[in-house]
């Protein structure tokens, strides 16, 4: 989803400045709390030189610019092949995700969006949600029980991380003895989307997408086989009716998509699980409050995801010569949008280090434009309807000890574990 180009530019800030902020972005204490860099990165100015070239966007109005802009386009195979250096995105697992929506641009953006169409509309959603709370359900259950036994439980392993594998597992049609290979290659493979990936995370990141195209090759193989009433079949009926017969062009945009479509949603989805509940209930008097008043549940959420944004870091590139916040930006040239230090930039929202249920603040944690994330109502469907059952099934839970983070990571954030007891 990022990718680093090397570009000149101009900025009154030195490129070396925001080197020690990305240091301590990439250490524990900076992992569990990115707040402080972000207020650092805003003092440097809306739009901050990085070190490789191109820049940082921080600020909340030059992120939506970016994001919603036609003239940013996604780093896509076209312009990889424009840079001095296309062999930095010859590997497998990068040019595996290349193919993916997100870094497609129109015309196959708009073509592959326009045949999923709207997949969580209101009522598709309203239809999901008998399922989506029965998931839930079963899940607490479980969590309740491994906390009567061993005194505490890991929320993420139990609860965050399952959630939106069942969920997305019965929207595709995924059975549930896979999931625990689903997340494990999925960790692995999220490496080739970071900004800077080291040649032993890409040798990671290889292995787990040569275990992912086995996988939903096999998947699509035999739903072909045997049609359920699933969307992976009806995405399979669409592209075989409209690829004119050439049944390797319409496997290769279903594998693309419908990778795409459930990797996507497994890290993400779980982040904003695990810190929905964590800062929802690490206040006792906040959890009651929620408890006594669940119409707050949804602006909760909302709080939640401008908070901690589940991807921090998303790149764009500027389709011709362009100035963005009083800096030009060349053509070509990469643009970083951090999704965090948006959300906490306090021209936007103000005291932005304050967690407010209340605030009806702004965020950008689903992006925004032709690329804004199909998954984002599920998402928020998936997050309400567990804050909901948790408080009341459990108005006294906890965190036992600080939630942990992964540290290796400057893009997709990672909740790790969150023990917790009630």
């Amino acid at each position: 989803m990022n990718a680093v180009g090397h570009h000149p530019g101009t900025s009154t800030v030195s490129r070396r400045a925001v080197i020690p902020l990305l240091r301590r972005l990439r250490s524990a204490e900076g992992a569990a709390n990115p707040r402080p860099v972000w207020a650092a990165l805003h003092e440097l100015g809306d739009v901050v030189p990085a070190p490789w070239g191109g820049y940082f966007v921080v600020g909340f109005d030059a992120c939506n610019e970016v994001l919603r802009g036609r003239k940013w386009q996604s780093t896509d195979f076209d312009w990889q092949q424009r840079q001095d250096n296309p062999e930095r995105w010859s590997d497998l697992a990068t040019r595996e995700m290349t193919r993916t929506l997100p870094r497609l641009n129109a015309p196959a953006h708009t073509c592959q969006r326009r045949a999923v169409g709207t997949p969580f509309d209101r009522a598709s959603l309203e239809a999901l949600r008998p399922m989506i709370a029965a998931l839930i359900s079963s899940l607490l259950d479980e969590l309740e029980a491994e906390i009567r036994a061993e005194g505490h439980a890991d929320f993420m392993r139990v609860v965050g991380e399952q959630l939106p594998a069942l969920s997305v597992g019965e929207w595709i049609g995924i059975d549930r003895a896979d999931h625990a290979h689903l997340l494990d290659f999925t960790h692995r493979q999220v490496y080739a989307q970071e900004l800077l990936p080291t040649r032993s995370q890409l040798a990671v990141s290889e292995q787990a997408t040569l275990e992912m195209r086995e996988f939903f090759t096999r998947l699509i193989r035999e739903r072909r086989a045997r049609p359920g009433d699933d969307v992976l079949t009806q995405w399979i009926a669409h592209f075989d009716a409209s690829s004119g017969g050439d049944r390797a062009a319409a496997d290769q945009i279903i594998y693309d998509l419908t990778m795409f479509v459930t990797i996507a949603s497994l890290e993400t989805s779980a982040v904003l699980l695990g810190n929905t509940v964590h800062l929802a209930t690490s206040d006792p008097a906040r959890a009651a409050w929620l408890t006594a008043h669940p119409e707050h549940i949804a602006s909760t959420v909302e709080e939640a995801l401008r908070w901690d944004a589940p991807i921090s870091i998303n790149s764009r590139v500027a389709s011709e010569d362009l100035v963005l916040a009083g800096v030009p930006i060349p053509r070509d040239t990469t643009v970083h949008v951090m999704y965090g230090a948006a959300a906490h930039d306090p021209r936007r929202n103000p005291d932005p280090d304050t967690f407010d249920p209340l605030r009806r603040g702004g965020h950008l944690s689903f992006g925004g434009g032709p690329h804004y994330c199909l998954g984002a109502g599920l998402a928020r469907l998936e997050a309400q309807e567990l804050l909901g059952q948790v408080l009341k099934r459990f108005p006294t839970l906890r965190a036992v000890t600080p939630p942990v983070f992964d540290d290796t990571r400057l893009v997709f954030r990672r909740l790790v574990s969150l023990d917790v007891q009630i």
